[in-house]
């Protein structure tokens, strides 16, 4: 346990002095599980315009673990994150507090915030089916509920059931389904699987070029990082290799999930920690995460990426609240696990 300890400790070192060693009054602290190159361009307007400071820390896992270790002593105000899972968990977990805000309400529409303003959506994303071009006729799969088709059978990639994007999708099922069908429905998906499942999104889209699959489920933003891959050339060949497919257009709309934005329970610096989420949430700040990560602005009206724009356009998305989705997490996973999905 001590051991446990003196990691924390010199962990949360770096934030400590960040904070002690600039002006008290004027500043924000951010833990912070998106990507710098997407946050920082943002947090420098946002200092440019209000002269408030902000400090970061970055990483992809810890950060919920930290805040609870830290408790009322930590210098934290606002977490964000690249998925609804660990702001829902915060929130659950008392580690948040809620915002009433005119701005963040107006700039964000009802479903992709918490119903009690504990979370906020700042980005989001579709769930697609990514088909093979060669393989997959046009229109010949459309709805989610497609993929238990038998037809499938052996064609179909997918990462783990139990990954956060994939539980989300699942408990939008559980939603709209109810369970019993959800666990037949998963089923039959497992049945059609090409391999057991594995990698990230970007690998399943991989082996749709490679012939391992003829479907494969992603989100909508690893599209845009693999056709403009300058660095990793060959996703451009595995993105052109595949149709984008928004399912559910005729019926609910194509699942969605976000990024976000949550207001730490012991937050010092309250007044900032909003100021810089109304920030986030504002048309200036849209259009650089839609530009930095091809994702779609929560803000309604905000311009699009050009890429998004060429490749995606307008669809329909499903309404229902995240709150309601995120709630039936846990019963996703457990479908999971009963039918043995990543066995």
């Amino acid at each position: 346990m001590q051991n446990i300890l003196k990691k924390m400790a010199l962990i949360a070192l770096p934030l400590t002095v960040a904070a002690t060693s600039v002006s008290a009054a004027e500043e924000v602290n951010i833990y912070s599980y998106r990507q710098q190159f997407l946050i920082q361009p943002m947090l420098e307007a946002f200092t440019a315009e209000t002269g408030i400071k902000a400090n970061v820390v970055f990483a992809k896992k810890g950060l919920i673990e930290r805040l609870e270790h830290e408790g009322k002593n930590s210098p934290a105000d606002l977490l964000l994150t690249s998925d609804i899972s660990p702001l829902y968990y915060a929130a659950s977990s008392e580690l948040t507090q809620p915002v009433q805000s005119d701005v963040l309400e107006q700039n964000i529409p009802a479903q992709f915030r918490d119903p009690e303003n504990q979370w906020f959506g700042l980005t989001t994303r579709a769930r697609l089916i990514y088909a093979s071009k060669d393989r997959v006729a046009a229109g010949e799969i459309t709805r989610y509920e497609d993929l238990a088709d038998p037809k499938w059978k052996g064609r179909i990639c997918t990462r783990s059931g139990k990954h956060s994007y994939n539980l989300t999708l699942i408990g939008s099922m559980l939603a709209h389904h109810g369970e019993a069908k959800t666990e037949q429905w998963l089923k039959d998906v497992k049945a059609n699987l090409a391999r057991k499942p594995q990698g990230n999104d970007r690998a399943q889209v991989k082996a749709v070029k490679e012939g391992v699959c003829d479907l494969a489920l992603g989100n909508s933003y690893y599209f845009g990082k693999m056709i403009t891959n300058e660095k990793q050339p060959e996703q451009k060949e595995w993105a052109s290799a595949v149709n984008l497919v928004f399912p559910n257009q005729n019926d609910r709309g194509t699942h969605m999930s976000i990024s976000g934005a949550a207001l730490t329970k012991y937050a010092p610096n309250k007044a900032n920690a909003i100021k810089l989420m109304e920030f986030l949430s504002q048309a200036q700040s849209q259009t650089m995460y839609a530009e930095a990560n091809f994702e779609f602005p929560v803000r309604p009206g905000t311009q699009r990426s050009d890429l998004i724009e060429q490749y995606m356009g307008e669809f329909k998305q499903d309404n229902i609240g995240l709150q309601k989705v995120a709630q039936l997490r846990s019963d996703a996973a457990k479908l999971v696990d009963k039918v043995g999905f990543d066995n």
